[in-house]
């Protein structure tokens, strides 16, 4: 969702007295609990997801529309957001994936380790802070058990085998679309950042929903291919 629509959401709240903090189409821990308030106020659901019933109570009688430009998945949002964060090689970490790990209470040696599951982790636990993450968050394949499944869509949790079927290694990122043999996958650690790829469809292994998000109609995303498929997301 594009941060227009965050913000609007942000000034909805404002306007009706639950301050989410400064309006800077940043769907973080100040909007999250405005939500809750709000919600908790209006007898709805206390989870912190702004779907259709949410919306519906936060924009009547308000000057703004609601949000037009797609469904409410801020766990993509913060994906998107952070595209172009790379490990630093060496010894030296990237402060910034240290932090996915501190504020997940996730003990982490280093980004020399995949970091794959972590990116995933962060994105959802930070914006989605009701929903439950793996046990072993950092293992690609653990997401396989992760929420509820679904087909490959918008902002899906893919989980692919890596290496091979029976290594038990594996990689994990979020839909953005499809063609005929591959998915473009938004994920950490490729190519030691955070970036867009292309992933072999007879890798995949499953697709994922976060159990606290509204399960949105969607329908796979067309794309053409121009680049290669990636081999190795170590």
């Amino acid at each position: 969702m594009a941060s227009a629509a965050v913000k609007g959401i942000q000034q909805a709240l404002k306007d009706k007295g639950f301050d989410p903090g400064e309006v800077d189409g940043i769907w973080g821990r100040n909007t999250i609990a405005a939500v809750k308030r709000f919600q908790a106020q209006h007898g709805l659901e206390v989870d912190g997801v702004v779907g259709p019933k949410t919306t519906t109570a936060l924009f009547a009688g308000a000057p703004q529309s609601a949000p037009t430009t797609g469904p409410l998945l801020p766990w993509f949002t913060e994906a998107r957001n952070l595209v172009g964060t790379k490990e630093v090689l060496g010894s030296k970490n990237n402060p910034v994936i240290m932090d996915w790990a501190t504020d997940l209470d996730i003990r982490y040696a280093g980004d020399d380790i995949p970091w794959c599951g972590l990116f995933v982790a962060h994105c959802i636990g930070s914006t989605l802070q009701a929903e439950v993450l793996p046990g072993n968050p950092l293992g690609a394949r653990q997401w396989e058990a992760f929420g509820s499944t679904t087909t490959p869509r918008l902002g899906a949790v893919m989980v692919f085998w890596r290496t091979s079927l029976a290594s038990g290694k594996g990689h994990v990122g979020f839909y953005v679309g499809e063609d005929d043999t591959a998915y473009q996958i938004l994920g950490g650690n490729q190519s030691d950042n955070v970036c867009l790829m292309w992933v072999a469809k007879d890798r995949f292994r499953s697709a994922r929903w976060p159990k606290t998000a509204a399960s949105l109609t969607s329908s796979p995303v067309r794309k053409n291919r121009h680049e290669g498929l990636s081999t190795n997301e170590a």
